[in-house]
């Protein structure tokens, strides 16, 4: 097995906080320090990061990982539970470090606030033994998916739709990757993240906890991974099934070498220009206002929008490119500003558009700062 590094017995400290793990005698001490020895990376602190975070460090993973970009937003607090009020604006990575230490003392920390990019993935990922994904979007999944193939990693995947979510791992003693289920990448309006779409808040505290486990198995050598098996739950009936598949040879071989760096390339973030919500509310009441491009879909432009503004979903950006000024300043949001940077670098890359800004914090921020500002009058 992996995991074998430097800390060769357990403290008495230790034996009595995992008195319940020694009980058991497919763990015992021996598999305690496994668990102790054991370097796991878990990208994404969000809905799936939280539960897996609390358990693995609840169960005396040695090291964690965390690598998250994104800030805690007060929508997050629906279903991140790491997270409460007073952590809004903070980095999530920080966040989720801090009280990581807090459940568990004896667990050591490395936090990155980034997001894992084709430059720097192999960097990260190649200190660690098992990779665990609790991002939300398809070219993330992706590159981990071919760094791990890289790396020979093992990747314990999970993921999210409305009441539905899936656990599966990957590239586990040589069995099937990411790619060997998921040839080619969903579009946008094919498979939508929550910002889009919604999530029961419970759903990812189920699908974390199953993605922990599934990552102490492999640290443990104990059970049956969900190894060439997907295992996916219906929250609203609670029935499951698991959907077999195998290892396809021209699938597993796609590595960060050979796979096309157009897999990665809503990736956003570089090369993005940004704008916060005031600076926009005071372009707004100027004589020169930009121009207002909402990129979400219609459900979500009737709830609530920016006055004036002009809908175009990022699955149809592309047909709608004509509607777009190229010589006046424009604005693009979203519920966040994550399909919105992806909306923004597809326009720049694409149609060579020089004039847009990404709202900073998308809707949210907007609806959060009139909020403050009724509070402060």
């Amino acid at each position: 097995m992996y995991f074998l590094h430097s800390c060769p017995v357990l403290t008495s400290e230790e034996r009595n906080r995992y008195r319940r793990h020694l009980q058991l005698p497919e763990i015992g001490e021996a598999g305690q320090l496994l668990l102790k020895n054991a370097r796991v990376l878990v990208v994404g602190a969000g809905g799936l990061g939280c539960p897996v975070l609390q358990y693995l460090a609840a169960a005396g993973v040695g090291t964690l990982g965390i690598v998250d970009a994104d800030k805690v937003e007060l929508s997050n607090l629906q279903r991140q539970i790491l997270y409460g009020p007073r952590d809004i604006g903070q980095f999530k990575a920080e966040v989720a470090g801090r009280v990581v230490r807090q459940l568990n003392p004896l667990v050591h920390t490395e936090v990155q606030m980034c997001r894992v990019t084709l430059g720097n993935v192999r960097e990260i990922v190649t200190k660690y033994d098992i990779v665990v994904d609790g991002s939300d979007n398809f070219p993330t999944r992706y590159l981990l998916n071919d760094a791990c193939v890289s790396l020979n990693k093992p990747l314990v995947s999970g993921a999210i739709y409305k009441y539905e979510g899936q656990v599966s791992v990957f590239n586990y003693q040589g069995g099937p990757t990411y790619r060997c289920l998921f040839p080619k990448q969903p579009s946008g309006k094919e498979a939508p993240n929550c910002d889009a779409t919604g999530v029961l808040g419970v759903l990812p505290g189920l699908i974390g906890t199953a993605q922990a486990a599934e990552a102490l198995k492999v640290v443990l050598g104990i059970g049956e991974v969900l190894n060439g098996r997907l295992w996916v739950l219906d929250v609203l009936t609670f029935q499951t099934r698991i959907m077999k598949f195998s290892r396809r040879p021209e699938s597993a071989a796609v590595n960060l070498q050979t796979a096309d760096p157009a897999d990665y390339a809503d990736l956003c973030g570089a090369g993005v220009n940004a704008i916060s919500a005031t600076e926009l509310q005071q372009q707004l009441e100027s004589e020169h206002a930009p121009f207002l491009l909402d990129v979400r879909e219609p459900e979500e432009y009737v709830v609530r929008h920016l006055p004036g503004a002009t809908l175009l979903p990022l699955g149809s950006l592309e047909k709608g490119v004509s509607s777009i000024p190229r010589h006046h300043p424009v604005v693009v949001y979203c519920q966040s500003g994550r399909r919105s940077a992806q909306a923004i670098e597809r326009l720049q890359t694409n149609f060579g558009f020089a004039n847009l800004l990404n709202l900073d914090g998308g809707i949210q921020a907007w609806a959060e700062l009139e909020v403050n500002e009724r509070v402060s009058e």
